[in-house]
C-alpha cells in the first residue's frame, strides 16, 4: 500500500499553505470514490484518526437509491454510521485538483471498529491476508479501456447519449498520428497520475474511435486496486476540465468495441524477489503452483463472473469477433481466450484474465481471482492443455455466462466463494445483483419503443 505523501509531509504542506483540502474516500460497491472534503488543517488536527459516513453507502444502487432487503443496513435499522478510517499509507497529492490531497479509508463497524466484512476493500484485504499466510505476494495489474468524447457530460446528457462525437472519428488502434489528437487529455492523464504516485507505463489507441487504453505499473493487489479507482475518478475529472467526457461503460455502442479491464496476476515470494509462477523446466515454463492457480480460475470462472461483469450492460460486451472473450478456456498468447498466458519463458510470466469489463470494481474482481486461484492450489487441480485456434468458433468450450441473471445464480450457488468471502458477504452481493436485474426488468428501453411503438 503506497501513496506518495507521508502524513508529516502533509502537515508541512498544510502549514505552508500548499494543501488546503483533503479528500477522505471510501470505495463503494460500484468501485467509486465516496467520502468527504476536509479543510486540511482539521484533517491534520483530528480527522486523520477517523471520520464517519452513513452505512447506506454500501447498501445503495448506482443511482444512490437505498435498496431494500440488505441485512447490513436498512430503514428498520435506521441507516446508522460506519467508521471511515484513513489508511495514511495511501495518502497522495492530487495534481489535477488545486491544493488537494487524497486518502483511501477502510470501512469499519461503528461498534467494534473491525473491518466491515462486505466493504470492497475489506473483502480484498481478507484474500491478501490468505496469500500472506502462505508466504505469497499477489502482483496484479489492470489494463483500463475507455472512450474519450469531444463532448461534456452535460452535452452528452442533452443528446440523450446518442450521436456523440468521439475524440477521433475512426479507429486508431496503436496509431500514433490519430491519437495525437487526444493528447490534450492523455498526456495530462499519464503525467498527473505519475505525479500522484500512480505509475503509468503507457497509453495507446484502442479498437474503437476515440477509445483509449492506459496501463498502470503492476503492484501488490491492494495497492493496485487503490490505483485503479483513483485513476478512473481522476480520468473523468481531468477530461471534464478539458471540456471532454470519458465513459468506462462495458459497451456504450452496439456497433463498437467494448471497454475491458484485463487483469494480469501472479504470485511472488513474500520479499517480492522470487517469481513463483516461473519454472524454466516446466511445461509452458509455468510452475506447478502457477498451473494449479490458473486451473482454479478456470474451474470457478462462471461462479465469479459477476465480480468481473456486475451490470446488465456488462454482458453486451461478450460478442464474438470483438476481442472480448465468450468462452472459458486458456491459451498461449491468444486474444480470443478468456484467459491468456503472458510472459512465457520469463520471470514476468502471469495469467491474464480477459473477462472483466472496465465497469468492474477492482477490489471485488481481484479478491475473486485470488479466491479461485487458491482453491485451485488447495485442490491441486491439473491445468488442461491450452486451446489453439479461434475460441469464438469452438462450440465445445464452456461459455461465460451470457446474462446478468445467469451470472447471479452461479454466484448465489458458489460454495467456494461462500467459504472464501463468508456467506453473508456473498448474500450481500447476490442481493445487489438481483436488484440490478429487477430495476432493468421493469424499465422501458429506447430499443423497445423503436421496435414496438407503432408495429406491435
Amino acid at each position: 500500500m503506497a501513496g506518495n505523501f507521508s502524513f508529516d509531509q502533509l502537515k508541512q504542506a498544510v502549514s505552508n499553505g500548499e494543501i488546503d483540502t483533503v479528500l477522505a474516500c471510501i470505495v463503494d460497491m460500484q468501485g467509486r470514490l465516496a467520502g468527504k472534503r476536509f479543510l486540511a488543517q482539521y484533517f491534520v488536527d483530528s480527522a486523520h484518526g477517523e471520520t464517519h459516513g452513513c452505512n447506506y453507502l454500501l447498501a445503495a444502487d448506482i443511482d444512490m437509491e437505498p435498496v431494500p432487503g440488505y441485512k447490513a443496513a436498512s430503514w428498520s435499522k435506521g441507516y446508522g454510521d460506519f467508521v471511515m478510517k484513513p489508511d495514511l499509507s495511501t495518502l497522495r497529492r492530487i495534481p489535477w485538483l488545486e491544493k488537494t490531497a487524497l486518502v483511501i479509508c477502510d470501512v469499519l463497524d461503528h461498534h467494534d471498529h473491525e473491518d466491515l466484512a462486505h466493504s470492497p476493500r475489506a473483502i480484498l484485504k481478507k484474500q491478501v491476508k490468505r496469500l500472506q499466510e502462505r508466504g505469497y505476494i499477489g502482483y496484479f495489474a489492470s489494463e483500463l479501456e475507455f472512450y474519450l468524447f469531444s463532448e461534456t457530460y452535460d452535452s452528452a446528457r442533452k443528446k440523450h447519449w446518442q450521436g456523440l462525437d468521439t475524440a477521433s472519428p475512426y479507429i486508431g488502434d496503436y496509431q500514433i498520428g490519430i491519437t495525437t489528437k487526444e493528447e490534450g487529455v492523455m498526456r495530462r492523464l499519464r503525467n498527473e497520475m505519475e505525479a500522484a504516485g500512480i505509475p503509468i507505463e503507457n497509453s495507446k489507441g484502442e479498437w474503437g474511435p476515440g477509445q483509449e487504453e492506459i496501463n498502470v505499473r503492476y503492484a501488490e493487489a491492494l495497492d493496485m486496486a487503490d490505483r485503479h479507482v483513483i485513476l478512473k475518478n481522476g480520468a473523468k475529472e481531468i477530461a471534464e476540465s478539458e471540456g471532454k467526457a470519458i465513459s468506462f461503460m462495458a459497451k456504450y455502442n452496439y456497433g463498437l468495441a467494448g471497454n475491458s479491464s484485463h487483469i494480469h496476476n501472479s504470485l511472488w515470494s513474500a520479499d517480492g524477489k522470487t517469481p513463483l509462477f516461473f519454472d524454466k523446466n516446466a511445461e509452458w515454463t509455468l510452475s506447478t503452483l502457477g498451473q494449479q492457480w490458473a486451473a482454479g480460475q478456470l474451474k470457478y470462472a462462471k461462479e465469479f463472473t459477476w465480480f468481473l461483469a456486475p451490470y446488465i450492460n456488462s454482458y453486451k460486451r461478450f460478442q464474438a469477433g470483438t476481442f472480448a472473450p465468450t468462452k472459458i478456456m486458456w491459451s498461449e498468447d491468444n486474444r480470443t481466450a478468456g484467459f491468456r498466458l503472458c510472459g512465457e519463458g520469463t520471470k514476468g510470466i502471469r495469467m491474464e484474465c480477459r473477462i472483466g469489463g472496465a465497469d468492474l470494481n477492482p477490489y471485488l474482481a481481484f479478491a475473486a481471482l485470488i479466491a479461485a486461484g487458491l482453491a485451485g492450489v488447495d485442490e491441486k487441480l491439473e491445468l488442461q492443455k491450452p486451446f489453439v485456434g479461434d475460441a469464438y468458433q469452438a462450440s465445445q468450450l464452456p461459455e461465460i455466462p451470457k446474462t446478468l441473471r445467469d451470472a447471479t445464480e452461479t454466484l448465489a450457488n458458489s460454495a467456494m466463494l461462500k467459504q472464501a468471502f463468508g456467506e453473508d458477504v456473498v448474500e450481500h452481493y447476490v442481493h445487489t445483483a438481483r436488484w440490478e436485474q429487477f430495476e432493468y426488468d421493469r424499465r422501458i428501453t429506447d430499443w423497445e419503443l423503436h421496435r414496438g411503438f407503432e408495429r406491435y
